[in-house]
């Protein structure tokens, strides 16, 4: 049934509080919070985890659980107060008018039931649609979400998709009764850059399609920039900016929001010249704020007697009514001024090579009926003839999606798994086929690794010193137990932890602080060589350029050899010295970072640059939305790897794409690119990224 039009605002939070009750005390999570979401309009709320965003979309959702309570003001749906609402009218509205989707799309899938079955439950239960109509309407909307063959999809079960196609089921189950408003919570912090870019395609194109309002939770401001109309900074819990993209992106208000921005690496910052900065101090925990403004402690700004007063209402900005912030300083500060850059760092002397790979493989045979085994064998090619060196002092950068072999080649270069064939040479000394529990003290002390969550990583059980004197003992350094101890305590000074962490266990540590636990026991025996699988990737953006900036200190130090996996590329712009492209187990370009980043570029490299979402309204970038997924690494495509899914693929005379693989071929000072374009058509490309000149 057709609903009436609303021309109010879709959703009107004002000055809401919401409070969590524990025995000892009530702990307020969100206070004074107000923003509007009106039709068709997306608005972006951001900040670190902790801030309260996820705690407001469940305030809307009116899901707080028995301890959360909305303790002041009100959230109004289409002009109507939901806290007046029974049980049965929110059961109307939740799901049909207002719809939510979460960071992790397997939670809101049922692993025991067909997709078409679980789509067709919301037009059936919501609308009592029949059977009949709900199948078609299941079928137009998995179209919709651009799923490849829609009537096998809705046979399939969950597990069959991958994680991007089943973040676009979720989507299109949240899209089945048209809701009014969708709210999104990190819907892509799971995912690759390049499926992150066709979602965030994909969200806007059927927010016009369907009229939908959006409330767009996340920490990646190159995300809500891409998809946004208005922004909400939240910090500790308040709303401390609030106005359009241009606002508060080119004419920002709050020192928080700021401060923000300087941490993350925008085109031009630079990890010698223009280092990232990163926020003083920690975040407060919500039993221990502090009086007037919440961010005062970590603030360039502070004022005593003004910023520690009271509590500190929204203002808005004089000639803009539409933007307001949290700062009694706002007027007085000049937001123009050049950032007060620490000292440049000078860059390690890259030094002589220290590891070298020469044409490795690593091939996985799995039944090709693995539940059951029998069957034919199949052969997964996981690494295929990678050849690369790395050097003293040096970072080298290893991008590409998930499936592409990177750690993979991480697991046989830790002696995790040994080689199919080729070779890794560690000083002189091959180490491809010997297992890590035949490696001999010093092999596993030079080359170790920081994993990508922190959490998984320390045991629970010991405290913090105690798990760094363990690596040390394991590593053989120290001739007593008062030495370990001694060193232990210096590792904590090198990543800046305060030596009484010692005696902490880990849960007593925030996500950033475990991260630099990880890393001082990696570095403990002086390791050689520093394999870090997406070190930075669970943290949140603040934390980010502090451990990034961590890790360059240390290697500055101690000459060690970094390579660096990630698939954030504005990250491995900041730190690396060279960027190795990997695609399907292919290393497909490898180049000095300014070379990587300039055209000529692999039509691959080229793509995933177009997908990463950078939070500069300044930038220009070219559109390049990659189709379809990834192949399979058991069953690759013939000849290039790539060429299931390259815009350029056309350009190539005959079908010499689908039949040879492209040989590696150097184009100038040492830049390899595995294609089959010729020299002339490759330096025809464009810059994927251009700076607006101010």
């Amino acid at each position: 049934m057709p609903r009436e039009k609303y021309d109010g605002p879709i959703l009107e939070i004002d000055k809401l509080s919401i409070s969590f009750f524990t025995r000892l005390r009530e702990i307020p999570a969100v206070m004074d919070f107000s923003v509007a979401v009106k039709p068709g309009e997306a608005v972006g709320l951001v900040g670190e985890s902790g801030c309260g965003k996820s705690t407001v979309a469940l305030g809307v959702m009116q899901d707080l659980g028995k301890n959360g309570r909305v303790v002041g003001g009100s959230i109004k749906f289409k002009g109507r107060d939901l806290s007046e609402m029974n049980d049965e009218e929110l059961r109307d509205i939740r799901g049909s008018e207002i719809a939510m989707i979460y960071q992790e799309p397997m939670a809101s899938l049922n692993p025991a039931m067909r997709i078409g079955r679980q789509l067709m439950e919301v037009p059936m239960i919501h609308q009592g649609a029949s059977e009949k109509e709900a199948f078609e309407r299941a079928l137009q909307v998995v179209t919709d979400v651009k799923l490849p063959d829609p009537a096998r999809i809705l046979q399939a079960y969950p597990h069959q998709l991958s994680g991007g196609q089943q973040q676009r089921i979720v989507i299109a189950m949240a899209l089945m009764s048209e809701p009014s408003l969708l709210i999104l919570d990190e819907p892509t912090t799971a995912l690759d850059v390049t499926v992150e870019a066709s979602i965030v395609e994909l969200v806007k194109d059927l927010g016009r399609k369907y009229g939908t309002s959006m409330l767009f939770i996340s920490h990646n401001l190159g995300l809500v920039l891409e998809t946004c109309d208005r922004i909400c900074v939240m910090y500790s819990g308040e709303a401390v900016e609030r106005g359009s993209i241009a606002d508060v992106f080119d004419e920002m208000q709050h020192p928080y929001t700021q401060a923000l921005f300087r941490s993350i690496p925008l085109p031009g910052a630079n990890k010698n010249d223009r280092p990232l900065i990163a926020i003083p101090g920690n975040f407060p925990l919500p039993h221990e704020r502090p009086d007037g403004c919440n961010f005062g402690p970590r603030c360039d700004y502070f004022e005593k007697g003004r910023c520690d007063q009271g509590s500190i209402p929204m203002f808005d900005v004089p000639g803009n009514e539409r933007h307001a912030t949290r700062c009694v300083r706002f007027q007085e500060i000049d937001w123009q001024a050049p950032p007060q850059v620490a000292d440049k760092k000078e860059k390690g002397e890259i030094g002589r090579v220290v590891l070298k790979i020469e044409n490795l493989k690593k091939y996985y045979e799995v039944a090709a009926n693995a539940i059951f085994g029998g069957g034919d064998k199949k052969v997964v090619k996981a690494n295929e003839t990678l050849t690369f060196e790395a050097r003293e002092s040096e970072t080298l950068a290893i991008v590409g999606e998930s499936g592409c072999g990177k750690s993979t080649f991480a697991k046989v270069l830790m002696g995790l798994e040994t080689a199919t064939e080729g070779t890794i040479t560690l000083d002189n000394k091959n180490i491809e086929d010997i297992p890590i529990e035949q490696r001999d003290t010093k092999t596993i002390a030079d080359v170790q690794m920081v994993f990508q969550n922190p959490f998984d990583t320390l045991n629970p059980s010991m405290t913090v010193g105690r798990q760094i004197i363990r690596a040390l003992e394991i590593f053989g350094i120290g001739e007593s137990e008062r030495d370990r101890q001694q060193r232990m305590l210096k590792l904590l000074d090198l990543v800046k932890l305060p030596r009484e962490f010692a005696g902490r266990m880990p849960r007593q540590l925030s996500g950033g602080q475990k991260q630099r636990v990880g890393i001082a026991r990696a570095f403990a025996g002086d390791a050689r060589i520093v394999v870090a699988d997406e070190p930075v990737s669970a943290l949140d953006v603040s934390v980010q350029a502090a451990v990034t900036d961590l890790l360059m200190e240390i290697q500055r130090e101690q000459k060690t050899t970094l390579l660096f996996i990630s698939h954030d590329l504005s990250i491995v712009r900041y730190l690396s010295d060279r960027v190795m492209v990997m695609y399907l187990g292919h290393v497909v370009e490898l180049g000095t970072t300014d070379q990587v980043f300039a055209p000529p570029y692999h039509p691959y490299t080229e793509a995933l640059l177009s997908a990463v979402p950078i939070a500069d309204t300044r930038v220009k970038k070219k559109h390049i939305v990659l189709e379809g997924d990834i192949p399979s690494a058991m069953n690759p495509p013939p000849g290039c790897p790539f060429q299931t899914r390259c815009r350029w693929k056309s350009q190539v005379p005959g079908n010499l794409c689908e039949v040879e693989v492209p040989p590696m071929r150097t184009l100038d000072a040492g830049h390899q690119v595995k294609c089959h374009l010729s020299d002339e058509q490759l330096a025809e490309m464009e810059p994927v990224i251009e700076i607006a000149a101010q």
